[in-house]
């Protein structure tokens, strides 16, 4: 059995002893007016609805007349999709109603800037093809998408790392909730265009996940054609070890959690190769076990443990089911907190819609559930030696057929290492079972849409205006002075031409313009503010005024500031007026000091660094953006005393 330890604490040579390899699958929203195949608006999120349909999904024969197992397994769920439509962002071709428009001619200059600054091998032509998607986040069970490239490469860490394809696709719904056999979604971002860029499974360790994770995100926004914020990139996080099989991290949202994801994951499959092997000693293979199970409602029915005791009050059923030979394999440790019982349940959860927690018990872990007497009649009514193991599953009685296939299935696969699975994050760092990975049959060439060429003028005509690579444009603002934090977040910002073409104008004053760009625009933005109501022009001015001692530097992000929140179309100089920001003269500043000294005396504070800083507090309060504060707290140092510092 062996030890989990911490991300901190495992040694990078760990993950080549266990053949760690990992790959990365990002999808990013392009920042397009309209969705890929309709015109509807994109990028307007809202909660309000105005109708509700209900569906119900089924797989369909692929074009080899197979089925893809990820829709047989959704089928299997018995699921009912809802969802919640707002007229102002969904129409008739989303739900398959309408056959789609010619493809989103936006959005397709925009995913060839990204294939090649990811130097891919371009094709001639785009051809659409149709992908299932059974666990209904597409109304239509299917998602339109197109490959642009192929065969690329970005730089890392002095070597290169490959970029197997970039496609072009539509997003799928937001899911509101999941609960029992009901999945609830919202429709504001279905058939929005992304873009999804899929890596070569080149990395070796945890941090080189990430690394890459932020090298093409950095080289997607530079670009100035993707969508920022929650949701509008999502990366998928493929992971295997030696022996094992790939499995799909889905939908992380955050590249900071990758490292534990992967770490855990690792960690979670060489468990279970270790599975794998104990039941190849005690000779156990999915053929021998068997799928039995016996009804222990009433054995169970004067239990004391609530989650039990409860269901069975509400009518519910409670089966036990017999793993043969499988005894101490389901407390097997599978990373912090999780054990192999947790892989069982999670199938329970997910294809059962079983998904009250607890929703399985096992003779492997009788702590704190049941009690011994009722541990030992589940066992004789089982049959259960000392060398077996049995699961307790409990819930509606239409259910709990599948839950026991779920867990008798379960455990075959363990017969057979690592399942190829798609697995949810987990805000612990761990992951849980999601559905089956799907496999190629579940892709088939779409009728609708004939191909489309991408001449080569076309491509080059992108070419021409391709940006400055982003760790060159950071390299080069940290050598013109600016601090790496503000360079790091200029070098991928849109606004990062505006900045190239107001520095040189304002030279003194490029580190203030570039953080009022970076940090003071996207704290505006996230108030819900329109920070493009400060156009260029407009800056210019105020940077010139700025220049010539008509605005205080200090004045420039108030200024802006009043002019977003209230947009008026005045020029700076008269705005400046306006808002009382004018420079403050010798005789304004010894007024402020003299009346902040008058309202907060010193003797009121417990010692001369406290009266400073409420004197300077308080004179601020009428010198701010007007004046140099550390000149103002040499002067209030001189009356109050104290060390002094920053207002």
């Amino acid at each position: 059995m062996h030890q989990y330890t911490s991300l901190e604490e495992t040694p990078r040579e760990w993950y080549e002893e266990v053949g760690l390899m990992s790959g990365l699958e990002i999808h990013q929203q392009l920042l397009t007016r309209k969705k890929l195949f309709c015109r509807c608006p994109a990028g307007r999120y809202s909660h309000d609805w105005d109708a509700e349909i209900l569906r119900h999904m089924r797989p369909t024969l692929s074009e080899l007349g197979e089925y893809d197992g990820t829709a047989l397994m959704e089928f299997r769920t018995r699921k009912q999709i809802v969802y919640h439509i707002n007229k102002e962002t969904v129409c008739t071709y989303e739900f398959d109603d309408t056959p789609p428009f010619e493809i989103n001619e936006e959005a397709v200059d925009g995913a060839i800037e990204v294939a090649l600054l990811l130097n891919l091998k371009m094709v001639s032509e785009l051809h659409i093809a149709r992908k299932q998607y059974l666990d209904g986040s597409i109304p239509t069970g299917f998602q339109r998408t197109t490959i642009l490239g192929v065969d690329g490469w970005v730089p890392y860490q002095g070597g290169r790392i490959g970029i197997i394809q970039l496609g072009l696709e539509e997003d799928a719904c937001r899911e509101v909730s999941d609960v029992g056999h009901v999945r609830t979604y919202i429709t504001d971002r279905l058939g929005m265009p992304l873009v999804e860029t899929v890596t070569e499974p080149a990395m070796k360790t945890p941090w080189d996940v990430a690394g890459v994770a932020q090298v093409l995100r950095r080289l997607a926004r530079s670009t100035g054609h993707v969508r920022t914020g929650a949701g509008a990139a999502r990366e998928d996080v493929n992971v295997s070890v030696r022996g094992g099989r790939r499995c799909e991290i889905k939908g992380v949202s955050s590249i900071r959690r990758i490292p534990l994801l992967v770490h855990n994951e690792a960690f979670r499959q060489v468990g279970l190769l270790q599975i794998k092997d104990e039941l190849q000693q005690r000779g156990v293979t999915a053929e021998k076990l068997e799928l039995k199970w016996v009804d222990v409602t009433e054995r169970l029915g004067r239990t004391r443990y609530w989650p039990v005791l409860q269901a069975l009050r509400d009518g519910q059923r409670a089966r036990a089911v017999p793993l043969r030979r499988c005894a101490g394999l389901l407390r097997h440790p599978l990373g912090p907190g999780r054990s192999f019982l947790q892989e069982i349940s999670d199938r329970v959860r997910v294809v059962a819609c079983i998904d009250l927690h607890p929703n399985v018990l096992s003779t492997d872990l009788m702590d704190g559930n049941l009690s011994a007497d009722e541990w030992q009649a589940v066992r004789r009514a089982v049959g259960a030696g000392a060398d077996d193991a049995a699961v307790v599953v409990w819930g509606p009685e239409d259910d709990l057929q599948i839950a026991c296939e779920e867990i008798v299935g379960r455990m075959r696969l363990a017969c057979d290492g690592v399942p190829n699975e798609t697995r949810q994050s987990l805000p612990d760092g761990t992951t849980c079972f999601e559905r089956v990975l799907p496999g190629a049959d579940r892709m088939y060439p779409d009728t609708d849409l004939p191909p489309k060429k991408i001449p080569d003028e076309r491509v080059e005509g992108v070419r021409v205006r391709l940006p400055e690579l982003p760790w060159h444009r950071r390299d080069r603002y940290v050598e013109a002075g600016l601090p790496e934090q503000v360079a790091d977040r200029l070098s991928i910002s849109p606004r990062a031409p505006l900045f190239d073409r107001l520095a040189p104008r304002a030279p003194r004053h490029a580190k203030r313009l570039a953080t009022l760009l970076t940090e003071r625009f996207r704290y505006l933005q996230r108030k819900g503010l329109a920070v493009e109501r400060v156009d260029e022009a407009f800056l210019e001015r105020a940077l010139a005024l700025v220049e010539v001692g008509g605005l205080h530097p200090s004045g420039l992000w108030p200024l802006v500031e009043h002019r977003i929140r209230h947009g008026h179309d005045a020029d700076p100089a008269e705005l400046t007026g306006r808002v009382g920001l004018k420079p403050a003269t010798e005789v304004e500043i010894e007024r402020a000091v003299a009346a902040a000294t008058t309202e907060l005396p010193a003797a009121s504070f417990p010692d001369p660094d406290a009266a400073w800083r409420g004197t300077m507090g308080r004179a601020m309060e009428r010198l701010r953006g007007r004046v140099d504060g550390a000149a103002v707290g040499a002067r209030v140092r001189k009356l109050v005393g104290g060390q002094g510092g920053r207002p």
